[in-house]
């Protein structure tokens, strides 16, 4: 839903990263290579990336009154 401020397994800070990986995969970059180049090297750091869904919008539409 929201991605996590540091990864699950490592600790390392990776929250400040996801916006400027989800525009330039959006623009046509090969994902790999983003996250070569954000300095995410461990490969827990790069699941989180990959497998994230991004369903905080579809959620919010169901907000309690």
């Amino acid at each position: 839903m929201i991605i996590p401020i540091r990864c699950f397994s490592c600790g390392k800070p990776v929250a400040h990263l996801w916006e400027d990986f989800q525009e330039r995969v959006k623009k046509g970059e090969n994902a790999k290579e983003v996250l070569d180049s954000l300095g995410l090297k461990r490969y827990c750091c790069r699941t989180l990336f990959l497998g994230h869904v991004d369903l905080i919008d579809d959620i919010a539409k169901f907000k309690k009154n």
